[in-house]
């Protein structure tokens, strides 16, 4: 597959790379009153090329850090990064498999990218629910990405309101 300015970009890696772990959980009644602080699960991702070309396209964002292999070995990192925005992607991904209930995201609060995402890592999306607010019927759920390494690569609070 041809890239930007006509590089080739590696395909038959990126297909072994593009495997997901997927875990879900799933509450016995759907109500409110019944969800626990401190159910976790887990979403996993290898991110490939494929994924950040991808993600580009959708979103717009074609920055060189992303895109420009040239460009980014100049650089601090040496090679091109994932998006960060990528793993909110990745938080959205486990936020919809909790299911607790009939829920929205109301948004999230602290996102912060504290390291780098290369092309290969292994993103592990640890989605823990830490508070419960009774009275709005919101759920603050701890969102931590880290790479295979245990590096920290991102984090969240994401906020869900419980809708009737």
């Amino acid at each position: 597959m041809a890239g930007a300015a006509g590089r080739q970009h590696r395909t038959t890696q990126e297909q072994k790379d593009h495997l997901v772990k997927l875990e879900y959980f799933q509450s016995a009644t759907g109500r409110f009153e019944d969800i626990e602080v401190g159910t976790t699960l887990y979403f996993t991702k290898t991110v490939s090329e494929t994924d950040v070309y991808l993600f580009s396209g959708i979103t717009g964002d074609f920055s060189p850090n992303h895109v420009d292999e040239e460009y980014m070995k100049e650089g601090r990192y040496g090679e091109r990064l994932a998006h960060g925005a990528l793993l909110v992607g990745f938080i959205s991904a486990a936020s919809s498999r909790m299911r607790v209930g009939r829920t929205v995201s109301l948004g999230y609060d602290r996102v912060r990218f504290t390291g780098p995402v290369r092309f290969g890592d292994t993103i592990t999306t640890k989605y823990e629910i830490t508070e419960l607010d009774h009275q709005k019927k919101r759920i603050f759920n701890q969102c931590t990405c880290t790479n295979q390494r245990g590096e920290v690569v991102g984090s969240a609070i994401h906020l869900r309101a419980f809708v009737d």
